[in-house]
């Protein structure tokens, strides 16, 4: 749906440059028709002489008819880059957002002119109006800038999993000013990019999916130890998909009150890794009760006092 209005739109720029460039096909006053062409061939940066008139608003939609077509065009063609792999989609949404400022003050500036605006004298006035405004907007030009570094520094990029504060998260979007994260549940935070500290960013490298099981005091660690050796690689094929490798065993965790905790871990994606918490959790459970493994329940021991 979204294409389909890109492309009805464009189509419809295309038609409105198309009549204002050859305006005797508009029904219009041949003085209005030879006021467009001298407007257009004389200027096209026009600078106009003070009073507006129809030959200026429709060069002024020809101009900015020219400006939203070429950030169109432009747009796809970074768009169409941006899809090889995340860090290329990380500088393309920072530069569709440049690109779209840059087209909004072109279209000002340039219809301005237009319509007999100095441009010269008002582009004077923004740049003084700006170094004023620059005092009081400390923390507008620090989220620019750090943005700027996020992606050239190579921090993180969108589709990464990050961890800011509390906010567990992948990044959807990392834009001039703000960095825009999604949580498993779908929860939306945006964050200031001055404000991005401390972070980690959990999709570098492979994560890790950790189970704790606990077994009885009775139990038999060394033969125990040797069924996992030769158990835990075959969990491996069925689980392909989510799992990186075979599951590991990585010895005792804590000599518990009710029994002897156990550590495993397998290698997965961080994307993947309360999934594979999950079906680590099941896959033993189910190996320990087709071995006849006890997972003991907590105890209890009440001493009587002798009366």
């Amino acid at each position: 749906m979204k294409k389909a209005k890109t492309a009805i739109f464009a189509l419809i720029a295309v038609i409105l440059i198309v009549l204002l460039v050859n305006p005797g096909w508009l029904p219009i006053s041949k003085t209005t028709e030879n006021a467009i062409r001298e407007l257009e061939l004389k200027h096209m940066l026009i600078q106009g002489s003070g009073k507006i008139t129809a030959a200026h608003i429709a060069t002024l939609v020809l101009c900015l008819c020219i400006v939203w077509l070429c950030y169109t065009i432009i747009k796809h063609i970074l768009l169409a880059v941006g899809k090889k792999d995340d860090r290329s989609r990380t500088v393309t949404t920072l530069l569709i957002g440049v690109l779209k400022y840059a087209a909004v003050i072109a279209a000002v500036i340039w219809g301005f002119s237009i319509l007999g605006v100095n441009t010269a004298a008002v582009l004077a006035g923004v740049g003084i109006l700006g170094l004023i405004l620059g005092f009081g907007a400390q923390s507008l030009i620090e989220d620019v800038i750090t943005g700027i570094f996020i992606i050239f520094e190579g921090q993180y990029a969108i589709g990464d999993i990050i961890i800011l504060d509390d906010f567990r998260g992948t990044v959807r979007s990392i834009g001039v000013r703000t960095t825009t994260i999604e949580d498993a549940g779908g929860n939306i935070k945006i964050v200031n990019n001055s404000d991005i500290r401390n972070l980690q960013n959990r999709s570098r490298q492979p994560s890790v999916a950790l189970c704790d099981v606990g077994v009885a005091y009775e139990t038999d660690l060394k033969a125990l130890e040797a069924m996992l050796a030769e158990a835990l690689p075959k969990m491996y094929e069925p689980n392909k998909a989510l799992y990186l490798g075979p599951p590991r065993y990585l010895g005792v965790e804590e000599l518990a009150d009710s029994g002897v905790n156990l550590r495993f871990a397998v290698d997965v994606k961080e994307s993947d890794v309360f999934a594979a918490r999950r079906k680590l959790n099941r896959d033993i459970r189910v190996l320990f009760q087709e071995k006849g493994v006890d997972i003991p329940f907590p105890q209890v021991v009440v001493h009587r006092a002798q009366e």
